[in-house]
């Protein structure tokens, strides 16, 4: 079998690139390759191209953050040739986190150790998203974490939380409506909504603690709009994954799981993110493909 290194090699706070090739060297019988991706989109197109241009299996070790994973498995999208695998090098790693903790994905012998299973897939449009689409406070933080990724102290590890900062001062209230399998789960506006397919967003937020990722449905919480002093409170509880054990809360929020969502907005640029990377539109389509892709879960890993 086919083994492909699709490294990003700005993902994270350093190029991975050489602990990967000394995690490689040395191994006998091990059929693999390493692509070094060039710009945005490059992961994507070049999976797809492997991927018709065989007929074996091939493993592709997305080896970078959420963002890369995205890239490799829309490229895997429709080829059953294609196997998913995550080598979690970037600063949010958000996906794996639904397994537990990432250690057990960047050890390459735990990985070519472990099970194929099939895992669902967010479909928006022609794009897709592995972990979630989110929107209204979130996707403001996601274009503030674009912006200041590369930087130091605030970029990096730290990129959500300043861009969570920087949203409690202009996105606490999004106007748009929210439809889950055609309820209205919002009146004018919300705070934020979240669309998962995993557990965590923005690194350590568990936003959807009952999550399946592949059981054919998505995880929604859309939160209606509160204070900033009220949402400081709001914070660790969500962080923590606890919010569906508070009935004093429920208020706040709904919370459904749903084959089908959609966005309207009210002003035309709406914008969502699908993994981290913003998207702008009008109005918004999001389904979920059940097990839609192979995937390796390494060896001694189960669901969080």
């Amino acid at each position: 079998m086919k083994n492909i290194f699709i490294v990003n090699p700005i993902a994270g706070v350093k190029n991975s690139l050489d602990d990967i090739k000394k995690e490689l060297s040395g191994r006998e019988n091990f059929d693999y390759e390493i692509y070094i991706t060039r710009s945005k989109g490059d992961a994507t197109a070049y999976v797809s191209k492997r991927c018709e241009e065989s007929d074996e299996d091939i493993v592709f070790f997305a080896c970078g953050g959420d963002g890369t994973l995205n890239e490799v498995a829309s490229g895997c999208v429709g080829h059953q040739n294609a196997i998913l695998a995550a080598y979690p090098c970037g600063s949010g790693n958000d996906y794996v986190k639904y397994y537990g903790d990432k250690q057990a994905f960047l050890n390459i012998d735990n990985q070519i150790n472990g099970r194929e299973t099939r895992i669902d897939l967010i479909q928006v449009g022609d794009r897709y998203a592995v972990n979630a689409c989110h929107f209204g406070l979130d996707s403001a933080v996601a274009k503030t974490m674009a912006e200041v990724k590369p930087k130091k102290i605030i970029g990096g590890k730290n990129a959500y939380n300043t861009g969570v900062f920087k949203a409690l001062f202009t996105a606490m209230k999004t106007k748009c409506r929210v439809f889950g399998d055609g309820e209205q789960l919002n009146d004018e506006y919300i705070l934020l909504c979240t669309v998962t397919n995993g557990k965590y967003v923005g690194g350590s937020y568990k936003c959807a603690p009952r999550s399946r990722n592949d059981d054919g449905l998505m995880e929604v919480c859309c939160v209606r709009p509160i204070s900033i002093l009220k949402f400081l409170k709001f914070q660790k509880i969500y962080k923590e994954g606890k919010l569906l054990d508070r009935q004093d809360l429920q208020k706040y929020f709904k919370y459904r799981r749903c084959k089908r969502v959609e966005i309207v907005g009210y002003k035309k640029n709406f914008v969502i993110s699908l993994d981290g990377e913003v998207v702008a539109g009008d109005s918004f389509e999001v389904s979920v493909i059940q097990q839609a892709l192979r995937f390796i879960v390494p060896r001694g890993v189960s669901e969080d």
